[in-house]
C-alpha cells in the first residue's frame, strides 16, 4: 500500500488567506500578540513511502472532555493561562513574572515567560534565549522565540548574537534560515551562509527582507564566482533592482552608474535610438538588457518590436553590438513579461517562441516554469520537455514535472519514448494525489476508497490512547482545545506535536491523536495529522464528510456533485465553521459577503450576515452558488472550481480562445498560483470523496475537457 498523499489546504494557514504553499511544516512563526492569533495553521503535504498497516472498526469513540487522561491529569496551569496573555497583551511585565511563578513546573510554564521575553525581543541577549531554549526543550515555543531572535539580530545588524542561538533553530522557515545564513556570512563561515544560496540568488519573485539583503551580500562571499555573479546580474537587470545591478556589476568589473540607470529608467526609447552609435562594450552589452527590462515593463509588445527591429539592424552590422547572450536574455525577458500578462491579454504561443529563442544553459526556476507552463498550453510538447531539462535535478523529480515530462513523451513518434511515458506513469501512479490521480487514468487503474479503509475510522489501542495525554504537545493542544484561548495556540501546538512524533516515527502516536481530534469534531487538525504522515493512510480521518445529509441533499437541490462540494469544502476551510478570511469570507464553504447577499436575493431570502455564515445555510448557500457559477460556464467542473476561487470572469479568461483543450493543460496553465494550485486540490479531493460516497468518478473523466471560450 502506498501513501495517500492528500491535498493541503492553501487556506490553512496562520491566517485563512490562501497562499503559495511551503514545503515545511508550519507550526507559527509570525510575530503576533498574545491574542491576536489566527485561526489556522498551514497543512503540508508530504512525501509517499510504504504505508503502516492499520486495521479499521468502530472502536468506542474519545469522549470529548477525556484531557489529561493519566498523563497530565492533575495539571492546571491552564486555568492562568488567559490571564497571563492578557497581561501579555498589556505589556505588564510585573504580571507576567508572578505568572511564571504560578504556572511553574506546569505544561504551559513556558509561555508567561515566552511573552514576557518577547515584549522587547531585540534587548534580550542570546544567553537569556539559550536558557530559555534548555529550560523548556523541544517544545514549540523555545523554537519561536529563538527563531524570533534570529531574525530581530539579523534585521538589527547583531550577527554574533544570531550565531550563537543559529544551532538551536531546527525548523526555521525562509525568513529564518536567511537570517541565519546573514549570521554566518558576516562571521566568517562562508560555506555555511552559501547552504541557501539555492533559495536566493537567482530568485526574482517577491521574498522576504532578510533573504533579498542575504542575496546581496553573497556578492562579497568568497565561494561565489563570476559567472554566479553574471547569471544573477542578468536577473536584476531584467527586475530593474539598481541597488544590486550596481553591485554586480562592479564586482564583475564593468561598473554602470547610477546615472545611466536613471537615464534609460525615464526614457528607454532614448537609448535604443543612439545604441547602434554606441562602441561593442560589455557595458552596454547590460544596459541593454535593462533597457529591454524596462519597456517591457511598459509594454511587452512594444519591446518585442524594438528587439526584432535590433537585431535585424545589428545583423547588417561587419561588427555586431549585440552579442548572442544579450540576444538570448533579451528574449528571456519577453517570454517572463508575456505570461505575467496572460490573464489581461489571453494566452499566445508567442511566449514560447520567445523562451525558445532564448535557449541556453542559464535558467531559474521562474523562467524554466514560465517556459514549461507556456508550452503544456500550446501543446508544445518538445518545448515542454526542453523547459523541464532547465530545471534543477531535484524539481525535475517532482511529480508535477514527472507528469508532464511523460505527458511528453507520450506524444512523440518514438517508441521508445512513449514506453517511458508508461513507466513514469506506473511511478506516479503509486500516489493518490492530483497527479498519481491523473497517471492512474492513464495507465488503466482505478482509486479505491476502501483499500485504504474507506469511511471506517481506525482502530486504536487503549496504550497508543493513554501516550497521546502523556505526551506533553498533545496535552497541551488539547488543553488550548478545550479552553477559551485563541484557536491558533492550540493549532500551534498540535502541529509542533505531530512534527515531533513524525520525527520519531511514531506513527500510532500520530493516528491515535487524529482519532480523539476527529471524535471531538477538531476536523482541520486531524486531517493536518494525517497529511504529515510519511506512511499511513486514513480516509476516514484525512476526508470526514460531516454534515453529510445536508452536504448531499442540497447538492443535489443545486444540481451538482456532492463529491465536488465536499472537494471545495475540504478546501476552502478544512470544514472549521467559524473560519473566517482576512478578504471577509466565511463558514464552511468561505462564502463572501456579497456573493452571500447575491444568493439570498436569486433564492428570495432577506439577507442575514449570522445565517449566512451558519453552517446548514453555509451549506445551502455554497452549493447553490457552485451550481449557479457551473450552470455559466459551459456546466465544466474545472471551470467552475476556478471560477469559485478567482471570479467565473477570470476563468472564463483563461479558456482557449480556438478549440477545445485538455483540461489538466488549463488547470496547469492557470495565470493565477493560488487559483492553480486551488483547482488541483479540488480536483483530487472530490475524485476521492466520489469514491468514498459510493459514486466513483476517475478525476480526468470529472475533469472533461474545456471549451472555448464565448
Amino acid at each position: 500500500m502506498t501513501k495517500l498523499r492528500v491535498a493541503h489546504s492553501i487556506k490553512d494557514d496562520e491566517s485563512i488567506s490562501q497562499k503559495h504553499a511551503s514545503k515545511r511544516i508550519t507550526v507559527g512563526t509570525l510575530r503576533m500578540s498574545a491574542l491576536s492569533v489566527a485561526t489556522a495553521v498551514s497543512a503540508l503535504g508530504v512525501s509517499q513511502v510504504a504505508c503502516a498497516e492499520l486495521t479499521w472498526g468502530d472502536e468506542e469513540s474519545y469522549q470529548q472532555g477525556s484531557n489529561y487522561q493519566q498523563g497530565y491529569q492533575q495539571d492546571s496551569s491552564i486555568d492562568s493561562f488567559m490571564s497571563a496573555a492578557i497581561a501579555a497583551d498589556r505589556g505588564d511585565v510585573s504580571a507576567l513574572y508572578n505568572y511564571e511563578q504560578m504556572m511553574s513546573g506546569g505544561l504551559f510554564a513556558m509561555y508567561p515567560a515566552y511573552w514576557r521575553m518577547n515584549l522587547d525581543l531585540n534587548s534580550q541577549n542570546s544567553a537569556a534565549v539559550s536558557q530559555f531554549v534548555r529550560q523548556y526543550p523541544d517544545t514549540v515555543m523555545a523554537e519561536k522565540l529563538v527563531a524570533d531572535f534570529a531574525e530581530s539580530k539579523a534585521g538589527s545588524n547583531d550577527y554574533a548574537s544570531v550565531r550563537q542561538v543559529a544551532n538551536l533553530i531546527t525548523n526555521a522557515d525562509a525568513s529564518e534560515r536567511c537570517a541565519v545564513a546573514l549570521g554566518f556570512n558576516n562571521g566568517g563561515d562562508t560555506m555555511r551562509a552559501m547552504a541557501a544560496k539555492s533559495d536566493v540568488w537567482l530568485t526574482t519573485k517577491k521574498q522576504p527582507a532578510l533573504c533579498d539583503q542575504l542575496a546581496m551580500e553573497m556578492n562579497n562571499n568568497a565561494l561565489i564566482s563570476d559567472q554566479d555573479r553574471a547569471a544573477r546580474l542578468k536577473r536584476m537587470l531584467r527586475k530593474g533592482k539598481t541597488g544590486d545591478i550596481m553591485a554586480l556589476s562592479s564586482r564583475l568589473g564593468t561598473p554602470i552608474a547610477y546615472s545611466a540607470l536613471s537615464e534609460i529608467q525615464l526614457n528607454p526609447s532614448s537609448f535604443f535610438s543612439r545604441f547602434g552609435r554606441e562602441p561593442a562594450s560589455q557595458t552596454n552589452q547590460y544596459l541593454y538588457m535593462y533597457a529591454i527590462g524596462r519597456m517591457a515593463d511598459k509594454s511587452y509588445r512594444e519591446a518585442a518590436l524594438q528587439l526584432d527591429f535590433d537585431i535585424k539592424q545589428d545583423n547588417q552590422r561587419s561588427v555586431r553590438l549585440l552579442n548572442d547572450e544579450t540576444r538570448r536574455y533579451a528574449y528571456r525577458t519577453l517570454g517572463v513579461q508575456r505570461m505575467n500578462h496572460n490573464t489581461d491579454d489571453g494566452f499566445n504561443a508567442e511566449a514560447v517562441d520567445w523562451f525558445r529563442n532564448s535557449l541556453d544553459d542559464d535558467f531559474n526556476f521562474e523562467e524554466a516554469e514560465d517556459y514549461a507552463m507556456a508550452a503544456i498550453r500550446f501543446s508544445r510538447w518538445d518545448d515542454v520537455v526542453e523547459a523541464i531539462s532547465k530545471m534543477d535535478g531535484e524539481t525535475q523529480r517532482e511529480a508535477q514535472w514527472q507528469y508532464w515530462l511523460a505527458r511528453a513523451y507520450e506524444q512523440s513518434s518514438d517508441s521508445s519514448k512513449r514506453n517511458t511515458s508508461k513507466k513514469m506513469y506506473q511511478n506516479l501512479a503509486k500516489s493518490n494525489d492530483y497527479y498519481g490521480l491523473m497517471a492512474k487514468d492513464k495507465i488503466g487503474q482505478r482509486f479505491d476508497a476502501s483499500r485504504l479503509g474507506g469511511s471506517n475510522l481506525p482502530n486504536v489501542s487503549t496504550a497508543d490512547r493513554a501516550r497521546v495525554m502523556q505526551d506533553a504537545n498533545f496535552a497541551r493542544a488539547f488543553a488550548l482545545y478545550n479552553s477559551d484561548a485563541s484557536r491558533g495556540y492550540a493549532n500551534r501546538e498540535w502541529n509542533w506535536a505531530v512534527k515531533q512524533a513524525r520525527d520519531n516515527r511514531d506513527d500510532n502516536l500520530i493516528i491515535a491523536a487524529a482519532r480523539q481530534a476527529y471524535d471531538m469534531g477538531w476536523l482541520d487538525r486531524a486531517i493536518y495529522a494525517i497529511d504529515n504522515t510519511d506512511r499511513v493512510d486514513s480516509l476516514a480521518l484525512s476526508h470526514p464528510m460531516p454534515h453529510q445529509s445536508a452536504v448531499v441533499r442540497y447538492s443535489e437541490s443545486a444540481g451538482i456533485d456532492p463529491a465536488w462540494a465536499y472537494g471545495i469544502m475540504r478546501q476552502e476551510s478544512r470544514f472549521v465553521s467559524s473560519a473566517r478570511s482576512n478578504v471577509g469570507a466565511s463558514g464552511l464553504m468561505q462564502v463572501m459577503p456579497d456573493t452571500a447577499k447575491y444568493i439570498a436575493r436569486n433564492l428570495g431570502e432577506t439577507y442575514s450576515a449570522s445565517r449566512a455564515n451558519s453552517g446548514d445555510t453555509n451549506i445551502r448557500y455554497g452549493t447553490w452558488y457552485m451550481g449557479d457559477i457551473l450552470g455559466k460556464l459551459n456546466y465544466q467542473p474545472v471551470l467552475a472550481t476556478a471560477g469559485y476561487n478567482a471570479g467565473p470572469n477570470n476563468a472564463k479568461r483563461w479558456q482557449p480562445v480556438y478549440g477545445s483543450l485538455a483540461a489538466d493543460q488549463y488547470v496547469e496553465s492557470i495565470a493565477f498560483p493560488e487559483t492553480r494550485n486551488y483547482v488541483k486540490h479540488v480536483m483530487e479531493n472530490a475524485t476521492i470523496y466520489s469514491s468514498l460516497l459510493g459514486r466513483n468518478q476517475p478525476i480526468s473523466q470529472r475533469m472533461g475537457t474545456v471549451p472555448t471560450g464565448f
